[in-house]
């Protein structure tokens, strides 16, 4: 906005371009983006340790080899003769000195060798020397495997998704490639697929300067956003599902889309389909007029932000058919599926969803393992309180490894043994889940205990830091109501 957007001088100039303050702040403020795009390598590579439970210092040093000064800066290669390109030189083979700024897949391959590296060095080494030699071998024979073997690799296949993608959204086929892509953009949210968008968006802004991909992606979370306000007007005297929706449209405009997912719209079905084709409208519309961002990472309503100046009032349009149409679809639909209970017109037995601020923290043996709790039964037994589900440390909810439950964003898992609208009591099997995998695969086996409604119960309790036996040991409890 400040050095881009055109608003003076009869759209001549900008504001960095007609004030001293502005056109300083302007360049101060670039120090952030080209650090973002410079050193993306060793954000990638850290990020990957930490999740993948590895040492996170040996990803920072392996993300540094890739954007150390030493090598050609990876924005040059390409106006970079090939006989002027440095190389290592081995005798038997040259390895091109090639750094890997703005590159994301080879970032994350390189990343994913390193974790690897490590676990096979740790399970092989003895303990007495293992903390000089595991470190020290996973490290070199990364950053060797890195600059010859996947770094390249990365690069080609980074480049040619890219390719794919851009040639898509600008061929003939563009306005079907782009309904496709609005249509299922929520969905991959919801499995954490989305991820991979944000790797392409950075490769065509590394290769062409702008991304068509990311407009489609702000509007896609106005969409959701747009069918939770609805369902905020359908259920306005209902209390209950008004603590869930009206934070979760404020923060789906804003960007974050899963509590809107997740708490609404999943729930009930159709209001998510509705924002798929809204945000499948608008995707339509900005690929058709050619809208681009510059920049990604600002999502929802700000997400225009970022949009390329020329094409405001393309993405203004294209943000309100992302509002109108899943508002009056959802709106519709909403009127003749929502039962009257649903909407508050008339009292609910149980209605609304509560995440308890309580996990146990799952401890059993390997193989499969049974996880049951107890839920509103046709004939409640209301003893005023909740077993452990499995046996282990019982931890606060924001304690929890997994972000996706720390920040209490609840989504799909297991394998369930219960349906929708099923009836069960304490101890009767709802999920089943291979703990033994779990742990080999390097995740940790905490497990939540949700409660889906407090009724009219009071004065509850939650209990953290004690040892649970699953079936027996009291985890929440609250005021017998019965």
């Amino acid at each position: 906005m400040i050095g881009e957007i055109r608003f003076f001088n009869d759209g001549t100039q900008s504001l960095a371009g007609i004030s001293q303050f502005w056109g300083g702040m302007y360049q101060f403020l670039w120090l952030i983006g080209e650090a973002v795009f410079h050193l993306l390598p060793v954000g990638i590579v850290w990020s990957i340790t930490k999740k993948m439970g590895t040492t996170q210092i040996l990803g920072i040093v392996l993300g540094l080899t890739l954007v150390s000064p030493q090598l050609l800066n990876g924005f040059s290669v390409a106006s970079t003769k090939a006989a002027d390109i440095p190389f290592w030189d081995f005798g038997f083979a040259h390895v091109r000195m090639i750094g890997y700024q703005g590159q994301v897949i080879a970032a994350m391959m390189a990343g994913f060798v390193l974790v690897y590296l490590e676990r096979l060095f740790r399970r092989i080494c003895p303990e007495v020397i293992s903390m000089i030699v595991v470190p020290f071998c996973s490290l070199l024979l990364a950053v060797l495997i890195s600059h010859t073997i996947v770094g390249p690799i990365g690069w080609r296949l980074g480049d040619g998704i890219a390719h794919i993608v851009y040639s898509g959204l600008t061929s003939p086929y563009r306005l079907f490639f782009a309904a496709i892509f609005g249509l299922l953009y929520a969905p991959l949210v919801m499995t954490g697929l989305h991820h991979m968008t944000n790797a392409i968006d950075s490769q065509l802004i590394a290769a062409t300067g702008s991304t068509i991909l990311w407009p489609m992606i702000a509007l896609s979370n106005i969409a959701q956003g747009s069918s939770v306000v609805a369902m905020s007007v359908l259920q306005k005297r209902n209390k209950r599902a008004q603590q869930v929706n009206v934070p979760a449209f404020i923060s789906c405009y804003l960007g974050v889309t899963e509590p809107a997912l997740f708490g609404v719209n999943l729930k009930y079905v159709f209001p998510l389909v509705c924002g798929m084709l809204g945000s499948s409208c608008a995707a339509m519309i900005s690929v058709g007029f050619g809208a681009e961002a510059l920049s990604i990472g600002v999502g929802g309503i700000p997400g225009i932000l970022s949009i390329r100046p020329r094409f405001f009032l393309v993405f203004l349009v294209a943000m309100l058919v992302a509002m109108i149409v899943p508002f009056l679809l959802t709106l519709i639909v909403g009127k003749a599926k929502l039962t009257t209970s649903e909407r508050g017109l008339v009292s609910a037995e149980v209605e609304g969803a509560d995440v308890a601020d309580s996990a146990a923290r799952g401890a059993g043996d390997d193989g499969d393992a049974v996880s049951a709790v107890s839920a509103g039964a046709a004939e409640p037994v209301d003893d005023g309180k909740a077993t452990a589900i499995v046996d282990g440390k019982v931890i606060p909810l924001d304690q929890v490894p997994d972000e996706v439950f720390s920040k209490k964003v609840v989504g799909d898992g297991f394998e369930c043994l219960a349906g929708l609208g099923d009836r069960v009591r304490r101890g009767d099997p709802l999920i089943r889940f291979d703990a033994g995998k779990i742990r080999k695969a390097g995740h940790p086996c905490t497990t939540m205990l949700i409660v889906t409604s407090e009724g009219d119960a009071t004065g509850i309790a939650m209990h953290t830091g004690i040892d649970a036996k699953a079936g027996s040991t009291p985890v929440i409890t609250w005021n017998n109501q019965s």
